[in-house]
């Protein structure tokens, strides 16, 4: 383990989607940062750049004692680990729950001083929806277990190098008829994952900030169906929107799942009947400083010519 000082921040999922931007973002504030996974790939080479200050290390946050040697020294903590398809040992409980805990209670017991947990739009103990229930209970394990922890509830996350918006951008170019989840009414706020990673990173900085909830969206509100003609409008690309049963998407991903790689799961189906837009009066971007980018911006970079 390299020498650590209080300029120190492990990120449980570092090499992950969001955890990768999240790095980045420390980086540029200065800070050492330890980026902890399963399968760290190599580091620099992820990263794309050789960084003295920058340590990929492995960790498995199942794993009491590589948990311990990952906080090791750490002045900071972001645990941006997420499941989305349960597969053996891991499941949305052992995960979202109980791992979670184990990286706080960690954390506190090795002096850690600014905790920040990622969880997402929509977390409640009380849904319904297996995935959403267990993201609320892992809620309330982090906080129980580190009284000040920092969540952030960020909405779906785009980017260029996402599944979401890569993949409704690959599937309005290939498909003449484009089949929508239930009747495209569900609302999301999408927000840019540079965005949520640079306040990750300022709330780690910041040690005056209170200890609360941010949540974080995009500066738009689409029902799904305006988002795919906004995508398609800037892809050039203008099929058939057809509306397909909830019912339906479900026996699909529930066959999907038993796939090695499922394209679908139904987690992901219920996370599409759930609006996912910010509350009104929780604390968010703007209590940081930060202006969010619209899809659309991202759009004209991913498609120059389009338009």
């Amino acid at each position: 383990m390299a020498a650590t000082n209080d300029r120190t921040v492990t990120v449980f999922g570092g090499t992950g989607f969001l955890g990768r931007h999240i790095v980045r973002h420390l980086r540029n504030h200065g800070f050492f940062v330890r980026a902890a996974s399963r399968h760290p790939d190599g580091g620099y080479r992820l990263f794309g750049f050789d960084d003295p200050q920058l340590q990929s290390v492995q960790a498995d946050i199942q794993d009491e004692r590589s948990v311990v040697d990952a906080l090791a020294g750490a002045y900071g903590v972001v645990n941006a680990v997420s499941l989305y398809v349960e597969r053996g040992q891991q499941t949305f409980h052992s995960i979202h729950v109980e791992s979670a805990q184990r990286v706080a209670a960690q954390a506190r017991r090795a002096g850690v001083e600014r905790f920040v947990h990622v969880s997402g739009i929509g977390a409640d103990a009380a849904s319904p929806s297996l995935y959403v229930r267990k993201r609320g209970e892992g809620e309330l394990a982090v906080r129980a277990a580190f009284h000040d922890a920092l969540l952030v509830r960020p909405a779906v996350m785009f980017g260029p190098d996402d599944a979401f918006l890569n993949t409704i951008l690959k599937l309005l170019r290939q498909l003449p008829i484009y089949p929508m989840f239930g009747r495209g009414l569900t609302r999301l706020q999408p927000v840019y994952v540079d965005d949520v990673a640079e306040a990750a990173a300022q709330l780690i900085r910041r040690p005056e900030t209170p200890s609360t909830i941010f949540e974080f969206g995009g500066p738009c509100v689409y029902s799904y169906q305006e988002l795919l003609r906004a995508v398609g409008h800037h892809a050039g690309a203008a099929p058939l929107f057809i509306p397909i049963p909830f019912s339906v998407w479900h026996a699909l991903a529930w066959f999907s799942e038993l796939l090695p790689q499922p394209a679908l799961t139904r987690n992901q189906v219920e996370l599409m009947q759930i609006d996912t837009v910010t509350s009104p009066g929780m604390p968010g971007f703007a209590e940081l400083g930060i202006t969010p980018q619209s899809v659309e911006a991202l759009l004209q970079t991913l498609l120059p010519t389009s338009g």
